[in-house]
């Protein structure tokens, strides 16, 4: 893989002859990489926040309303396919409040509470459907500093929030990832903790691109890109089902892709 990030900044070399932005980039991959080394815990959505590490994942965790295998492994600092094989899920989109999950293969496996048997409900005559994200959102005030494009060509999973810093968009392992504007490779590699396979690129007008759990990397760092060039393969890396996480930050902070790409 092109780029993997093993050591403290390594990529301090290659990037001091771009422009102020590639100093941003730098900023952005020592959050992700949890301060430059594979195995820190640094919580790896939050890409705003530099410097948090966590203590490696011990005992067990009770499962509350909200959580999601990937929400939980974030917040201890362990990846969804750690928990999944300690705790033998099969399905990991399934869990249930109350279950008791371990972190760590020196806890013993913990009892379970029992499922109560209960008589169902009378089903309603119609049961409301859970809208999909948001295609569209209102344009940003600097959206036209830059020729932007679609970065994959699949439906909207997830949108964007706080804790999200951007959205997934759906695809078959193999789709093309393309850049989202003309750029600079800043990073590309496998050594951010629950990003899997990255690319960074850099843009102007202090803008960044991230492109995550791609199959298969298709640039290394320092490369020229144009916008629409193919970058990577979509994949599953570090994530339950095939997806890309795509993340536009302008001088550091995460804002809505939607307010920026084209409708579509």
């Amino acid at each position: 893989m092109h780029g993997g990030y093993r050591t403290a900044h390594p990529l301090t070399g290659s990037l001091v002859r771009y422009s102020r932005h590639a100093l941003v980039a730098l900023g952005v991959l020592a959050v992700l990489a949890g301060c430059g080394t594979r195995g820190s815990r640094a919580p790896v959505t939050d890409m705003s926040s530099a410097g948090e590490q966590q203590a490696p994942a011990t005992g067990t965790y009770t499962v509350r309303a909200g959580d999601t295998l990937y929400k939980i492994a974030q917040a201890h600092g362990t990846d969804v396919s750690t928990l999944v094989r300690l705790n033998k899920i099969s399905d990991p989109t399934q869990l249930r409040i109350g279950q008791v999950l371990r972190l760590d293969g020196d806890t013993p496996m913990p009892a379970q509470p029992p499922v109560t048997a209960t008589t169902p409900a009378p089903a309603p005559a119609a049961t409301p459907v859970t809208p999909p994200p948001a295609a569209t959102a209102a344009r940003a005030n600097d959206a036209n500093l830059v020729s932007w494009g679609w970065p994959a060509s699949g439906k909207i999973i997830q949108g964007f929030n706080n804790n999200t810093k951007g959205i997934d968009i759906e695809g078959k392992p193999g789709d093309p990832v393309v850049a989202a504007a003309d750029g600079t490779v800043m990073y590309a590699g496998n050594g951010v903790r629950g990003l899997g396979n990255l690319v960074l690129l850099g843009h102007s007008d202090g803008f960044i691109t991230a492109y995550a759990h791609n199959q298969q990397l298709l640039v290394k760092t320092g490369d020229s890109v144009k916008k629409g060039a193919r970058i990577a393969l979509l994949g599953q890396t570090d994530t339950t089902s095939p997806r890309l996480h795509f993340e536009i930050r302008r001088r550091g902070t995460p804002v809505n892709p939607l307010s920026y790409l084209p409708q579509r």
